[in-house]
């Protein structure tokens, strides 16, 4: 029964170690050379008027060489964003918060954006500026999705390691 437990306890110190690690790294300012994949990045907003936000690190994808965010916001109620002079369409589904795949224009500077929402009845077109920060580029495993999914799977070996514990337990008992 020790020996399950202190398994148990290993993994979930492996877990939360390969976390402080990922963390530790964008700290330190060495962001890691941008190969095309999915990473983490913080991004802050400014503008509007201050009842919508964004989900902040996103998920940050490069793709033969051009880097794309996936700004995700607060409310449902976004329509288009434009950026650069180039309009872009949600990628949710419906009745999801308003997702964009925009492109990165800039790094540690801010980007102004509009973004179209129909929450005040009428669409109206609002600027907002977006700064996406160079030295927080990290592991996409940095997105709450990604955590989230990491407690899923730390939940179900503690279920299934708590299910063999008790099958041992209770044939030692009738034995």
């Amino acid at each position: 029964m020790k020996k399950i437990g202190f398994i148990l306890l290993g993994i979930i110190c492996i877990l939360f170690n390969s976390r402080w690690a990922l963390t530790s790294q964008a700290a330190a300012g060495t962001p890691p050379s941008l190969e095309d994949g999915e990473y983490a990045i913080e991004v802050t907003m400014t503008g509007g008027s201050g009842k919508a936000s964004i989900q902040s690190p996103a998920l940050l994808t490069v793709t033969d060489g051009t880097a794309y965010i996936s700004i995700t916001w607060s409310s449902s109620n976004y329509d288009y964003m434009i950026v650069d002079g180039e309009k872009y369409l949600p990628t949710n589904e419906e009745g999801m918060n308003s997702v964009f795949e925009i492109p990165i224009l800039a790094l540690d500077e801010p980007v102004s954006v509009i973004a179209d929402t129909t929450a005040m009845g009428a669409p109206h077109e609002i600027d907002y500026t977006l700064t996406f920060y160079s030295d927080s580029i990290g592991s996409k495993s940095q997105l709450p999705q990604e955590a989230a999914k990491r407690v899923v799977a730390v939940a179900m070996v503690i279920i299934v390691g708590g299910g063999i514990l008790n099958y041992f337990v209770n044939k030692r008992r009738r034995c």
